[in-house]
């Protein structure tokens, strides 16, 4: 029998992968194009990005907070907005999957 990988996302306890990213899509899914993160979703949201296989370049000098922005297609998705003004897009699924194929956001 095939066991889930659980995951923590801060406060947040998953007994699955497919969990966690259900629940962080649900969380981008309560928001519009242009909206600021709430405090209590930022810190979920910390907790995934610093699961990312670049997590390092993606925080940068730190992190201010996060927003939503429009992204290819259409679709939106979360931004992580550093301290020093510079921001950059991240991939819900590159931080809860370890391998992503292709490019990570």
């Amino acid at each position: 029998m095939r066991r889930g990988h659980p995951v923590d996302l801060g406060p947040l306890s998953f007994s699955k992968k497919g969990d966690a990213a259900k629940h962080l899509r649900e969380m981008l899914g309560r928001y519009d194009v242009g909206d600021g993160v709430s405090s209590d979703d930022a810190v979920v949201l910390e907790a995934a990005l610093r699961r990312h296989p670049e997590a390092s370049a993606k925080i940068g000098v730190g992190i201010k907070n996060f927003s939503v922005r429009g992204a290819d297609f259409g679709t939106k998705c979360f931004w992580v907005n550093r301290t020093d003004g510079s921001t950059e897009d991240f991939s819900i699924n590159a931080c809860i999957y370890e391998k992503v194929r292709g490019r990570s956001r």
